[in-house]
């Protein structure tokens, strides 16, 4: 189509993602009006609307979701380019946007970082964090190269790596330190606090206590594990947290930590890409260097004393 660049088919994905000219245009690094004159540019081009503006929301017309999802199709095999051109380099260079999740990014990242830059002197990690279910998305679009996050994912085209198997432990106040560590089936009658929806861990610990989303009457909702823990030590309920979290999360909080009984709660922690990359083999050093840092005891929990689930009173 004459006319028509990539220039305008990366500010349409931009505006399309934020829903917003002022939040894409900050996010392409150029002004709203130049951004606003590129949209047109390219409705004129297309010879009809693609966006729907209102001062109230911004949607596209049916032929802007059209032209949205060959716009990205087009988008991920540009990146793919730039990333076959890479693959036949030496060790892995470059960009690398890696997604995490909250629930992990605290407690992983940092030494994540470290070590890949260490390991991979010329390689510039540029770190992502949010949901699950976001992460995926923007793999798919080529907007990041690697995630990491719980396992199984089970998304058509996308490669699974496992790094290591995660307990999660009951955080309970210290008044009830002392008080036997409740089975699956009490837990469930207790007080659970959890993480707003949208979050994996939320769903593994409903998971676990057999506990459906729809009763409400169990559970209070926080944003972040620090904020249900520190919930737990005013004493509104219990919780669950992953053993990762355990030492940061618990040690300037009145509560006390304990294993529960086998078969205990737990996550797969792993890492996942496109199955299309070209740099899929070089991903594959990157899972070996993050798993001989497990191996390695980074990501274990420090000397926060657990209660194990044999305690009696």
């Amino acid at each position: 189509m004459i006319g028509l660049t990539l220039k305008h088919v990366r500010y349409f994905d931009a505006l399309a993602q934020y829903r917003h000219f002022g939040r894409a245009a900050e996010h392409c690094a150029i002004s709203q009006p130049a951004l606003s004159l590129q949209i047109k540019e390219l409705e004129a081009i297309m010879g009809a609307t693609l966006v729907e503006r209102s001062t109230r929301a911004l949607r596209l017309t049916p032929l802007g979701e059209a032209f949205l999802a060959r716009a990205r199709r087009i988008l991920s095999e540009v990146e793919e380019m730039g990333a076959l051109v890479r693959a036949g380099e030496g060790p892995l260079s470059g960009p690398f946007r890696l997604g995490i999740i909250p629930t992990m990014a605290p407690y992983m990242l940092p030494q994540i970082m470290a070590t890949l830059n260490a390991r991979f002197r010329d390689l510039d990690v540029q770190p992502r964090e949010s949901v699950t279910e976001t992460l995926l998305t923007k793999l798919q679009q080529a907007e990041l190269d690697v995630a990491i996050l719980a396992l199984p994912v089970s998304e058509p085209g996308l490669r699974e790596f496992k790094l290591f198997d995660e307990d999660f432990v009951l955080v309970r106040s210290q008044a009830d330190a002392a008080l036997p560590v409740p089975d699956r089936a009490r837990l469930k009658e207790m007080r659970l606090l959890l993480l707003e929806e949208g979050h994996c861990f939320r769903d593994q610990a409903l998971s676990f206590c057999n506990i459906s989303a729809t009763q409400p009457s169990y559970m209070m909702e926080g944003s972040s594990l620090s904020t249900l823990v520190q919930m737990v030590g005013a004493g509104m309920g219990v919780t669950l947290v992953p053993e990762m979290a355990m030492t940061q999360e618990t040690q300037m909080a009145d509560v006390s930590v304990s294993r529960l009984a086998a078969p205990a709660p737990k996550r797969t922690v792993g890492v996942v890409w496109r199955d299309s990359n070209p740099l899929s083999a070089k991903f594959m050093d990157v899972c070996a260097v993050l798993r001989q840092m497990h191996d390695g005891r980074v990501f274990r929990v420090g000397k926060r004393p657990v209660i194990d689930a044999i305690s009696v009173p």
